[in-house]
């Protein structure tokens, strides 16, 4: 059988796929596997994960269901996709949760070995879906794959239970047929991943080949599909998730700033898996610390305590760890020793939604401290701009002698996209701060251009001083309690982070200034605020859009910018956090337009909402929020 690719092929520019099941139908498995095998091709891809915060969901469920969606193109793609064209469900509850999601006539392929009675009637539904004609809208290919899979791997001896657990490469087969994929990926994986386990690399294999052959024998699908290959600037490429990416960056910044990387973290999702890639790299000179807990004393507690040794600290959380960590990021400010605070902002507040997306976390970033504590906070926008803000955050950390906070958001993080690699010159350098060797020593003297103070290590000869969450004596650094001295060195500490603004990019626009309304964003919802505003703009909607990073301090142009229109609308997944911040910084008017149901923002949410606006600009209405 020759498992290359089918010879007939419908060309397409791009198609959005969905596979769905249970949350222990190794959907994740078949969606990543698919991603990989098309990005190896050469298709422009992003992908949206979906699945239940709980380890094991109830099977069967609408609650358990977890699902991976990708859009791939042969062009730039930034966002998964608003509807499928194709929906693999697995079962009755798959189907009940995403059909919604699929586009009129488009392809939905069910197993129907999901759809007995009992698994109908915990999805939801009445009667069955798949002949009571409420499906008429799509084109139906329904058949019982399980018990496909377990003929197709007859001879093996595998016990029937870990039999049917093949039926994702089954068809992950099916799929990659439909699409004109080869099976060589995922085969390489396979073997890659069971390598001790020859009979599991048997079954899988033979269970992937056999659906890739019932697609091409059986004929039920037609012809099958090509998405051809994105002009894609040459270089080496890899598919990243964007803790994936935010690993390797922190790794980079470590070269960078020639010091060793310490990650002290508590297991959180979403942000475990950059727990879980560091460990990886301890031949890179990372050391990795695994805490009780969250709280201040271990794990951002041993960042800190890195940092004063001399490493570059890190420390990995979510909304509920950062209030846990509030207290050591702030002795971080007071003792103005540099360390990287990442948090993969999840749907809230307390435990919330720990699987879900959100922004909902950027004022306590901002301000959740006592006393007065400024401190950097930027945000990563994409799964590949993870690598490139981990650097960055580490290099404002290291160069101003201060806590950094990262966002980015379980979207992002958990998400994938071609990314490539850089080469050494790609990467940003920046002078490392130097220890004064001869003369008096002054541990609050601060150099002229960053006013940060020096970063001196223990046991530096003739470099003793004190640290602590104690207020210090300005220049000489002893505790010092006396009114001046506080005010002084509050000024101090808030002139060193505003200061930040003149070594950083000024604010970009997209789009001119004459435009009648700008759209911001900021974070991960880049993707779909910039391809809302693209596609608005090619219809001469007089639109533009400028993506915030540095949020504080904002660039310094941010201000004369935005005093250049005279209608903005903020688009962000909370409840008007940097609505409020923003206003907080140039006094003008701002709409916002903001979700919080734990999903991304789809194109067709903002382009309608910005048609509203600008219709309401047109026609002289003034908008009341609720």
């Amino acid at each position: 059988m020759n498992y290359s690719s089918p010879s007939s092929k419908q060309s397409l520019d791009s198609e959005v796929i969905r596979f769905a099941g249970d949350s222990g139908d190794g959907i994740q498995f078949t969606g990543n596997r698919f991603s990989s095998s098309v990005s190896l091709f050469g298709n422009s891809l992003v992908t949206l994960p979906d699945y239940p915060a709980e380890i094991r969901a109830p099977a069967g469920t609408v609650s358990g269901v977890s699902s991976f969606q990708l859009q791939f193109a042969d062009h730039d793609v930034y966002t998964p996709g608003d509807q499928c064209g194709v929906l693999i469900a697995m079962n009755a509850a798959a189907l009940k949760k995403n059909i919604a999601d699929l586009k009129v006539g488009g392809l939905l392929i069910v197993d129907k070995a999901g759809f007995r009675d009992s698994l109908i009637k915990l999805a939801g539904y009445d009667a069955n879906p798949l002949i009571d004609g409420s499906l008429k809208a799509y084109r139906i290919i329904a058949e019982d794959f399980t018990q496909l899979t377990l003929h197709s791997l007859e001879g093996l001896g595998l016990p029937g239970k870990v039999a049917r657990r093949c039926k994702n490469c089954f068809m992950l087969g099916i799929a990659l047929w439909i699409f004109s994929q080869t099976l060589e990926e995922a085969e390489n994986w396979i073997k890659d991943q069971f390598s001790e386990q020859p009979q599991i690399i048997s079954a899988n294999i033979s269970a992937l080949r056999s659906g890739y052959n019932y697609a091409d024998t059986t004929e039920i699908f037609g012809e099958s599909w090509q998405v051809g290959k994105a002009n894609i600037e040459p270089g080496r490429y890899r598919s990243v998730s964007g803790n994936e990416a935010l690993s390797l960056g922190l790794i980079t910044a470590s070269f960078v700033a020639d010091k060793p990387l310490f990650l002290g973290s508590y297991p959180i999702t979403p942000a475990s898996d950059i727990l879980h890639q560091l460990a990886k790299y301890q031949q890179f000179g990372v050391t990795t610390f695994q805490a009780e807990d969250e709280i201040a004393a271990a794990a951002a507690g041993a960042a800190l305590g890195a940092s004063y040794t001399g490493a570059l600290g890190v420390t990995t959380t979510s909304g509920p760890g950062l209030c846990l960590k509030s207290e050591m990021i702030n002795l971080a400010v007071m003792t103005e020793l540099p360390l990287v605070v990442v948090d993969v902002q999840r749907g809230g507040p307390s435990t919330g939604l720990p699987t879900k997306t959100e922004q909902s976390d950027l004022l306590f970033a901002l301000y959740g401290r006592n006393g007065d504590s400024p401190l950097p906070v930027i945000a990563a926008s994409s799964p590949g701009d993870c690598y490139a803000m981990a650097i960055e955050a580490s290099r404002l950390a290291t160069t101003f002698m201060t806590p950094v906070v990262l966002l980015t958001d379980g979207y992002i993080a958990n998400g994938t996209e071609p990314w490539k690699v850089p080469s050494e010159e790609e990467i940003p350098w920046w002078d490392k701060p130097e220890v004064s060797v001869v003369g008096s020593y002054y541990p609050y003297l601060r150099d002229h251009d960053t006013l940060a103070r020096e970063w001196v290590v223990p046991g530096t000869e003739g470099k003793q001083h004190r640290i602590g969450g104690l207020e210090k004596k300005s220049i000489t650094g002893e505790v010092c309690y006396e009114p001046n001295n506080h005010q002084k060195m509050s000024d101090e500490r808030a002139l060193k982070i505003s200061n930040i603004s003149r070594f950083i990019p000024n604010q970009a626009l997209l789009g001119s200034e004459l435009d009648e309304l700008l759209v911001i964003s900021w974070g991960g919802t880049l993707g779909s605020v910039k391809t809302a505003v693209n596609e608005l703009r090619e219809h001469g909607y007089s639109v533009a859009h400028t993506h915030l990073q540095y949020i504080n301090p904002l660039p310094s142009n941010f201000s004369e910018l935005l005093n250049n229109f005279n209608h903005i609308l903020v688009v962000e997944l909370n409840n008007g956090q940097l609505k409020q911040y923003v206003q907080s910084q140039v006094p003008i008017t701002i709409e916002g337009f903001a979700k919080i149901d734990g999903t991304p923002f789809k194109v067709e949410e903002l382009t309608t909402a910005i048609k509203k606006t600008l219709k309401e600009i047109e026609t002289g209405v003034e908008r009341v929020e609720s």
